[in-house]
C-alpha cells in the first residue's frame, strides 16, 4: 500500500449478469484516497460511484481488482476491526420506524468499542442538530433530517475513515451548510473522507481532490482548481438563440475563446475575459442576423470539466 494512502484501488472491476446481459457497473478503476483529505467522487448516476463506494466499505465482493482500507482487505481475517475504523453513510438507510433517533444513534454506539474520545450518543445528536428531535420516532422525521440521522450513525465510533454517498440530498441550505462543518471538523481532527455529490458546489466547498468517474472509468482526477483550470479559460459565456450553430463555424478565432461547442440552440464558450470575447461575439451575431434569447456569463465549474469531457451533463442519467 501506497505510504499516505486511506484507501488504494487497482484494476478493480465490477460485472453484473442478468440473462445475455452485461453491465460493466465498475471497469478497470484505479484510484487513491490519501489519509487526512476529503476526496469527492463525481459522476451521472450509473457511473459507478456507489459500486466503487460500497465495494470500498465491504458491502460488496469485486469481479477482480484489489481494494485495500487502511492497509487491510475485506478479504482477511479482521473484518471487524476494520468495521471499528470507519464509518458509513449509505444513498439510503432505513431505520426501525417506532424506535426514536436517541434510540437509533444508541443502537448503532453499542456497535464500537467505546475507546477513549468517542463521543456519546448526546455528542452525535447534537453535532447533527437533532436535539430537538432526540425522542421523536424515526417514521416522522423529515428526508432531510433521516440524512442527517445516517450522518450521526456513522460518526458514533469515531471513525479514521468516513463514508459518505450523497450525503446532503433531500436538505435544506441551512442544514446542508452545518454539514459541511461537521465534515470540514472531521478532516481538521485528522480524518479522512471519501464523498460522493451531485453537487459541484459542495465538491468545490469541501474536496481537496476529485475524481471524476464516467462509465466505471475515471477519466479526470486534481484539485477543483486544477480541473476547472484545465479547460484553459476562467468564465464561461452561453448564447441561447435559435440558428445559433450558424455563429459556431470559425468561433476559435475570436479573441479569447479557449474551447466552444454546441448543443441544439446554446452555444457554450470557455473564454479568458468576457470583456474581451463580448463584443466580437455580438458583432458576429448581429452580422448573422440572428435574435439572441438569453446570453448569460459565470466561472467556469466541476460541471463544465464533465461537460467537456464526456458530452454530458453530470446529472445526465448513466
Amino acid at each position: 500500500m501506497t505510504n499516505g494512502a486511506a484507501i488504494e484501488i487497482a484494476g478493480l472491476r465490477k460485472v453484473y449478469s442478468k440473462g445475455r446481459d452485461r453491465v460493466d457497473a465498475v471497469n478497470g478503476l484505479d484510484l487513491e484516497v490519501r489519509r487526512g483529505e476529503v476526496f469527492g467522487l463525481l459522476g451521472p448516476n450509473g457511473a459507478g460511484k456507489t459500486t466503487t463506494v460500497e465495494i470500498c466499505e465491504g458491502l460488496l465482493e469485486p469481479t477482480s481488482g484489489s481494494v485495500v482500507v487502511l492497509g487491510q482487505t475485506w478479504s482477511g481475517p479482521r473484518q471487524n476491526e476494520l468495521r471499528q475504523r470507519i464509518g458509513v453513510s449509505l444513498q439510503e438507510t432505513s431505520f426501525f420506524d417506532k424506535q426514536t433517533v436517541w434510540e437509533i444513534v444508541a443502537l448503532f454506539h453499542s456497535f464500537y468499542d467505546d475507546g477513549p474520545g468517542h463521543p456519546s450518543v448526546e455528542d452525535c445528536v447534537e453535532l447533527l442538530g437533532l436535539r430537538e428531535k432526540a425522542q421523536t420516532q424515526t417514521r416522522h422525521l423529515s428526508g432531510g433530517q433521516r440524512q442527517r440521522l445516517a450522518v450521526a450513525c456513522a460518526l458514533v465510533g469515531k471513525p479514521e475513515l468516513l463514508f459518505l454517498d450523497e450525503p446532503t440530498t433531500g436538505l435544506d441550505p441551512q442544514s446542508r451548510r452545518r454539514l459541511w462543518e461537521v465534515i470540514r471538523g472531521f478532516k481538521d481532527a485528522g480524518g479522512t473522507v471519501l464523498l460522493t455529490t451531485h453537487y459541484m458546489d459542495e465538491a468545490a466547498q469541501l474536496c481537496d481532490r476529485v475524481g471524476v468517474v464516467d462509465r466505471g472509468k475515471l477519466i479526470a482526477l486534481g484539485s477543483p482548481a486544477e480541473l476547472t483550470s484545465s479547460l484553459g479559460g476562467d468564465h464561461v459565456v452561453e448564447v441561447v438563440a435559435p440558428g445559433v450553430a450558424d455563429v459556431a463555424d470559425g468561433i476559435g478565432e475570436l479573441p479569447g475563446v479557449r474551447a466552444h461547442r454546441v448543443e441544439a440552440s446554446v452555444l457554450t464558450l470557455t473564454v479568458e475575459a468576457p470583456h474581451v470575447t463580448l463584443p466580437a461575439l455580438l458583432d458576429r451575431i448581429e452580422q448573422r442576423g440572428i435574435e439572441m434569447d438569453a446570453l448569460t456569463t459565470r466561472h467556469t465549474s466541476l460541471e463544465d470539466v464533465f461537460v467537456n469531457l464526456t458530452g454530458r451533463q453530470l446529472r445526465d442519467e448513466g
